[in-house]
Formats: structure tokens, C-alpha cells, sequence
């Protein structure tokens, strides 16, 4: 769903068109409050500015405008009520099994038929109301992904256009939509393919010319078959919670199914001047999380500094760290290029914000073989220091190495484990110019 909404963004971008927000939630189970809160804050996440801010189009507030439709349809002879009961459209379909026909509404309740066959309105009972489907012919348009699409109109049954409730159902409603904001192109998934020779229909029963479809291969696991949860397929906000940024979701769906040339990391804008939906594969798209974590990876290198700590900070809070402990721009710009996601990059950060626990079988190790005697002729050396900066720390260590004779790691490795209390850290001048000189050199002595 956010790919779609990327590439619809992406088309009204490239020719100056409009993009719209329209909530579909006529069906009441699944358009709960928070679910359409999820569609909200995915689109603000992914900065897609559609551009009805403020006038965001809900169905269920138009209800008035689908009956108005419904009624005309109803006047014209293009739409009837149907009083059948679940139990009998139940018998029929079974019936229609059992002669190894296809499944589908008869048509028993257009009005000649129900002439003819004798049916009586039935007590109780609150009918739907049906589109009258074209008997014959047959339905093409150009699907600017697919191509030339062909229906025979005998393919298609009558439409349930309102429920009993009076509320539309999702193909009525859309197409009235789609009608009132003008819309000129409608991009969406491959599973609507079934929908759209229904859609048109009402488009040409209604003496409006339909718009322009674009159907989207849908995503596939990494397996190759239908993306689930199990494979990851979960709200976009649930990226946001592991750790990713948005511009590298927005660039890796948008590369999921969509090419050009050799474009693989692009903006928003980038994406806009050269889209177009005829890119688009007919073949469906497998994720590879392996790339997206690649990915998200590279933009993490990218970003600035100030805003990793701001989207890192909570995350170090919710590990029980203290953010301010230590420079956190600081401590980003140094962890950053080894980090694929915001948890990567705290997890990382905690030598600086977690609890300072000392291993004392890695000190002793630490401290053998020259250790101890080079870190004994390098306290002096940072307790003179009265620049406390990485290249200061730097020199003073490699010049300790110099005098001892020895390797830089013999020196760097119980500085390690005593100073910020890990076997692995980066560049060792440069945490400890964040960790600071008085509690460097306290952690030290109270190891020597």
C-alpha cells in the first residue's frame, strides 16, 4: 500500500497533476480508527504531501452523495432491488457448483425476470441494490502497466452497489469518488484487476469517461510467494519502530517493481522528474530485506549528525542509558557508518550511555604481554593533556608504543577494556575524547 501511494505521488509529481488523500471506510470492520491513524502516519512519515491537507476525503461522511448517485441509477433502469436471503444466494452458488458453472448472482431480481419467475417481495427482508450489468459486449482499456485488458460483459454479474444498510460498497463508492475529485489517473494494486471492468461500467452508466488504470504487481516474500506477516509484511510505522529511515523505505519501495537506466539510490525528487508508470514491471516484486537493510545503511552514513541523536535519543532511554552522559551528536557522527538501523545505532551507543562494567578476565588478559607498562607510560601522557582531542590522544599513544617498542593494539586493547569497557570499540582516540578526560583517566587508575 505505501508503494502505491509512492508511485502515485511519484506520477502527479512528474506531470504537475494533484495527489489525493481518500479514506475507504465504508468497510466498518476493517477501517478502524486506529487503522486509518497507520495510513496517516505512514504518509507523514514517508513526507508524501498529498495535496488535499485538511479536506481528506472519508466515504463514510458522503453517504447522502452515494444514495443521490444510487437513486439515479435507480430511476434510470440501470440499478434494482435484490431481496434475496444469504441462505438463498447460498443455495444458488452451490447449485451452480455442483453443474460446474461459475459461482455468480443470477439475476433473478431484475425486474423482468422477477415478472416472469413470480417473486414476491418477502416480508422482513431489506433488500441491496444491484448495478444492472451490460448483458453483452465486452469491457478493454490500456492499462498503463499491463497493457490492452479485455472482459466479456457475460463474465460479469450484477453488482451489489448498497448494502441493506444503506452503506455503498467499495466499487460503487470509488467510482463515485473518483468522479466528484476529478481524478484522472487511479493507480493501485494488480489484485484489483477484477474490480476495474465492474468500475468502468459504472463510469459509462453514469455518462462519465473513465480514467486511466494502473495496476501494480503486487509484493512477494523473499520465497517468491504472496508477502505476509510472517515474512515481515507489516505497516510501514512498524519500520519506523526497527530502526529505519524513511528515505531509505521511500527509496527502496519505490525500487521495488519500478526501474530506470541504472538508478538504484535516488530522492524524492530524483524519482519525480524520471517516473513513469510504463517503467513499472508486470511481474511481482520480491523484497529483499538484505537490500534494505544495505540501504537503509547507506542513507544512516548520510544523515546528519544532530538529527541521528534526535531519533536515537529515546531509543538510548528506552535501554535504560542516560542521553546525556555524553555528546550524542558526537557519538553518532562516530557510530553511524557502522550501524544499518537507528537500533544498530543504539545499541552501539550504550558503551557511552550504559553501566560501566569492567570485565576483570579481559583487564588481566589485557594487561599482559606489555600492557600494563604501556598504559603506566601513557596516564602521565593524557593527565598533561590539556587539549583533550582524539589526534592529542592519538599522538600520545602512538608515542607511548614508539618508546615501549610495541604494537599500537598492545596499548589501544586495555584501554579498551578499561576505559570504556568493551573488547570492541572504534576509532579509540576519538571515544575517548567523547567519554572525556576525567573519567578516562579515573577508570585507569582504579585499574593499574
Amino acid at each position: 500500500t505505501a508503494r502505491t501511494a509512492i508511485y502515485c505521488w511519484a506520477v502527479a509529481r512528474h506531470f504537475g497533476g494533484k495527489f489525493m488523500l481518500r479514506i475507504e471506510d465504508t468497510d466498518r470492520e476493517r477501517s478502524t480508527d486506529e487503522a486509518t491513524q497507520v495510513i496517516l502516519d505512514s504518509m507523514k512519515w514517508l513526507n508524501l504531501d498529498y495535496d488535499n491537507q485538511g479536506e481528506v476525503v472519508y466515504q463514510m461522511k458522503r453517504l447522502p452523495r452515494y444514495k443521490e448517485v444510487a437513486d439515479q441509477l435507480l430511476e434510470k433502469g440501470l440499478a434494482y432491488w435484490d431481496y434475496c436471503t444469504k441462505e438463498e444466494l447460498d443455495a444458488m452458488r452451490e447449485a451452480q457448483r455442483a453443474r460446474g458453472e461459475k459461482p455468480r448472482y443470477d439475476g433473478r431480481w431484475r425486474p423482468e425476470r422477477a415478472k416472469e419467475l413470480g417473486l414476491v417481495k418477502p416480508e422482513g427482508v431489506k433488500p441491496v441494490l444491484r448495478f444492472r450489468n451490460p448483458d453483452e459486449g465486452e469491457v478493454t482499456w490500456n492499462d498503463a502497466v499491463y497493457g490492452t485488458i479485455t472482459v466479456a460483459n457475460k463474465e460479469l454479474d450484477d453488482l451489489i452497489i448498497m448494502r441493506a444498510d444503506g452503506i455503498p460498497t467499495y466499487n460503487f463508492a470509488v467510482v463515485v469518488d473518483d468522479i466528484d475529485m476529478k481524478m484522472t489517473h487511479v493507480i493501485r494494486g494488480a489484485d484489483h484487476i477484477n474490480n476495474t471492468p465492474r468500475q468502468i461500467n459504472l463510469y459509462r452508466a453514469l455518462g462519465v469517461e473513465p480514467p486511466v488504470f494502473g495496476h501494480l504487481p503486487l509484493i512477494n516474500g523473499p520465497d517468491g510467494k504472496k508477502l505476509s506477516k510472517r515474512h515481515g509484511s507489516v505497516a510501514v510505522t512498524e519500520y519506523q519502530k526497527a530502526g529505519y529511515l524513511p528515505e531509505a523505505i521511500f527509496n527502496y519501495l519505490a525500487r521495488l517493481g519500478w526501474g530506470h537506466g541504472d538508478m538504484e539510490k535516488f530522492s524524492r525528487e530524483e524519482l519525480a522528474k524520471v517516473f513513469e508508470l510504463s517503467d513499472c514491471s508486470r511481474a511481482a516484486a520480491r523484497m529483499d530485506f538484505k537490500k534494505l537493510a544495505w540501504l537503509n545503511a547507506q542513507y544512516m552514513k548520510e544523515a546528519d549528525d544532530e538529527r541521528l541523536a534526535g531519533l536515537v535519543r529515546d531509543r538510548i532511554a528506552a535501554r535504560g542509558g542516560d542521553p546525556a552522559a555524553a555528546d550524542l551528536v558526537k557519538v553518532c557522527a562516530l557510530l553511524k557508518s557502522r550501524a544499518q538501523t537507528l537500533e544498530d545505532l543504539a545499541d552501539s551507543a550504550m558503551i557511552f550511555y550504559g553501566p560501566y562494567a569492567p570485565v576483570d578476565a579481559d583487564i588481566e588478559k589485557a594487561l599482559s604481554n606489555g600492557g600494563r607498562e604501556a598504559l603506566e607510560a601513557l596516564l602521565p601522557k593524557l593527565e598533561a593533556l590539556e587539549d583533550w582531542k582524539a589526534e592529542k590522544i592519538y599522538a600520545a599513544m602512538k608515542e607511548v608504543c614508539e618508546a615501549q617498542g610495541v604494537k599500537f593494539g598492545v596499548l589501544a586493547s586495555p584501554v579498551r577494556v578499561i576505559a570504556v569497557a568493551a573488547s570492541k570499540v572504534p576509532q579509540i582516540d576519538q571515544t575517548l575524547e567523547i567519554i572525556g578526560k576525567e573519567k578516562t583517566i579515573s577508570r585507569i587508575k582504579s585499574h593499574i
